[in-house]
């Protein structure tokens, strides 16, 4: 097979999670649905925080930020693999996936550098109680969260270059439900070592690096834990990380568990499906966690939608008068 010019006009086939026309409308569904939980979820955690005063503290601001990367992380994969069973075509432009990889690389950076920054403050919170917002202050949250861009962009540009300049055969079939980093590398008809270097590399970087800070700050945690005196005091520390905790857990889990699955089975198809676990579900549940968990996101919400029912009935009543 000879090889083609890679152009604007070339395309590739997404084969999603199954090729049986049966199972079509069952995934449409089912992903819709995961989709929709998702974006209200994550919004409806990230304006209850904006609207609550008493939540304007370093530890909701970073739950909004994660909220509202949560949600820009599904948008860039499921609304294609949406679109594509709805009109009954497999296809991606060669741009089209590339930029859904620079994306989904930018926001899968920010979640992993936001748990470690989320992980920091809560460092902060039980090491150093009475500095706490001295040193969690406006700007330094600011600066924690611009440095997190900052490191996403560079990262997904980094491995978007070096995407670039491989070369693919034309009408390439991707077993996968979105543009991912290791298919693509994996599916080049070009020489891929030294993508697959500075692909682990990055990863090792930004992933691993994260969840080494992960781990030294609960280190650090659990130690303090141990030494207050009182079991209430413990459960009361324990429990303003627990929801964070969770998360992590969640996320770098499901991560590590496909990439682990994928180098021993190689199987294609069983990767995309166990990516469905942190590109999908992660984000979909993280609201739920925060949620359930934590009283003052309860009573944030509880507030917000009893505002928005209050004004649905004085709107209505207006309307009646005119």
């Amino acid at each position: 097979m000879e090889l083609g010019n890679i152009t604007g006009f070339s395309e590739f086939l997404l084969l999603g999670l199954s090729e049986e026309p049966e199972l079509q409308p069952l995934i449409f569904g089912l992903f819709l649905s995961m989709y929709l939980i998702t974006v209200f979820g994550n919004l409806l955690i990230t304006l209850a925080i904006s609207s609550d005063s008493h939540l304007h503290t370093p530890m909701y601001f970073f739950i909004s930020n994660l909220s509202l990367v949560d949600i820009c992380f599904t948008s860039t994969t499921v609304p294609k693999m949406l679109w594509n069973i709805q009109t009954q075509s497999k296809a991606i432009t060669y741009r089209g996936c590339i930029t859904q990889l620079h994306f989904f690389a930018v926001f899968a950076g920010l979640e992993t550098s936001l748990l470690t920054v989320m992980a920091y403050d809560r460092y902060v919170a039980i090491c150093h109680p009475l500095h706490y917002m001295v040193i969690m202050n406006p700007r330094l949250c600011g600066l924690l969260v611009l440095l997190s861009w900052i490191m996403s962009v560079l990262y997904s540009l980094l491995q978007c270059l070096m995407v670039l300049r491989l070369s693919f055969y034309p009408d390439l079939e991707i077993p996968h439900f979105f543009c991912e980093l290791n298919q693509m590398v994996q599916l080049a008809c070009s020489d891929t070592f030294l993508n697959n270097m500075v692909m682990y590399f990055g990863a090792g970087l930004l992933g691993g690096g994260s969840f080494v800070c992960i781990l030294y700050s609960y280190s650090k945690i659990v130690s303090s834990i141990c030494g207050i005196p009182s079991a209430q005091g413990k459960h009361k520390a324990f429990s303003t990380c627990a929801s964070h905790l969770l998360v992590v857990s969640l996320f770098y889990g499901t991560a590590l568990g496909v990439y682990l699955s994928s180098a021993v089975t190689q199987s294609s198809h069983s990767s995309a499906t166990a990516s469905v676990m942190y590109a999908v579900l992660t984000p979909m549940l993280n609201p739920f966690i925060y949620s359930l968990r934590n009283k003052d996101i309860k009573r944030a919400l509880k507030r917000l939608l009893g505002m928005a029912v209050m004004k649905g009935p004085l709107v209505l009543g207006l309307k009646k008068c005119t």
